[in-house]
Formats: structure tokens, C-alpha cells, sequence
């Protein structure tokens, strides 16, 4: 049984359009927290623009231990709710290598990540050996003739990158 003041990665469901206010005064108050955030580039009929944007809406990721987990959400209304897990029904704790490999992914892909919660047929596992992401470790899948290199998160899906099939090797 785990103690009350262990702390544990979680995901919070976060207002539409309130994650970077909410990470700000998350921030402010010391709290540890992960908001997945990428540099894109957008297009507009009279200029481009390199953008930050919110890799994941609506959800934000918090360290924190039960009795602060249940404060948090008391005490900050643009947290609307945790993740749960279908089989315990209670909220779901993201396993701190998951939240390292997601984060490892988003600071060193020269190329977009995206998400996406559908199923997708698992694949070969890998580990990325040249490049920026050096040290990665995934599924090597292929979609729309890319390969690319996902990585699951429990509950939430998949992130995903496109990678060069040279720079991965077969685990």
C-alpha cells in the first residue's frame, strides 16, 4: 500500500484554453508539473509564424502526492478533473519512465510530436541510435508511408514522431 505523501505523476483535465495559465500559477506556487509544449510553425495567407502550442489540450501533467492531488483540484477551478483509470476508478498514475520518455521526445524532436488516442497495431520495439533523439525507446510503426517511432502512455495514448528508419535499431 502506498503511503499518503508519495508522489506520483498525474494527468489533469485543464479548461479549454487555460494550460498555460494554469502551468504559470502552478509555477508561482512551486509545484512540480509538466505542460507539453511544442515550437510549430503556422501558416497564414500573409506571413508565417513560429507559434508555442499545447501539444496535449486540455491537460496538463502534475507531480504531486494524494492529499495535495485532492487540493489542487479544490483550490484551482480551471482544474476540472484527473485522469482515471477504467479498472482501479481511481485516478491514474502515469510511471515516472513514460513521463521521462515523453519529455526526452518533446525537447529533442527536431519534427513535430503528435498525439493521438486511437489503437494503433503494436510494432517492432526499438531504440533510436543517431540523431537528436538518441537513446529513445518505442515502437516502430508505419503510417502513411512514414515510419515513426511512438511512445505509449498508459491511459492517454500514444506521442509520436517522425524519424528516418536509419536511425532506429531493433531492441
Amino acid at each position: 500500500m502506498e503511503t499518503k505523501k508519495e508522489k506520483h505523476w498525474y494527468a489533469f483535465y485543464v479548461r479549454m484554453h487555460h494550460e498555460k495559465k494554469t502551468a504559470e500559477k502552478l509555477e508561482m506556487l512551486g509545484v512540480t508539473h509538466f505542460l507539453p509544449i511544442q515550437e510549430v510553425v503556422r501558416q497564414w495567407s500573409d506571413r508565417k509564424k513560429k507559434i508555442k502550442q499545447v501539444v496535449i489540450p486540455m491537460l496538463i501533467f502534475i507531480c504531486t502526492d494524494e492529499k495535495s492531488r485532492i487540493g489542487l483540484l479544490q483550490n484551482f477551478p480551471s482544474l476540472t478533473g484527473c485522469l482515471i483509470d477504467p479498472a482501479t476508478k481511481r485516478p491514474a498514475i502515469i510511471p515516472d519512465e513514460e513521463m521521462e520518455q515523453f519529455k526526452f521526445m518533446l525537447d529533442y524532436s527536431e519534427e513535430a510530436v503528435r498525439f493521438q488516442n486511437e489503437p494503433l497495431a503494436p510494432g517492432e520495439e526499438v531504440e533510436v541510435f543517431k540523431g537528436p533523439l538518441k537513446g529513445l525507446q518505442g515502437e516502430l510503426v508505419e503510417l502513411a508511408g512514414h515510419s515513426q517511432v511512438m511512445i505509449r502512455i498508459e491511459h492517454l495514448g500514444y506521442a509520436i514522431v517522425e524519424i528516418p528508419v536509419g536511425y532506429v535499431k531493433k531492441l
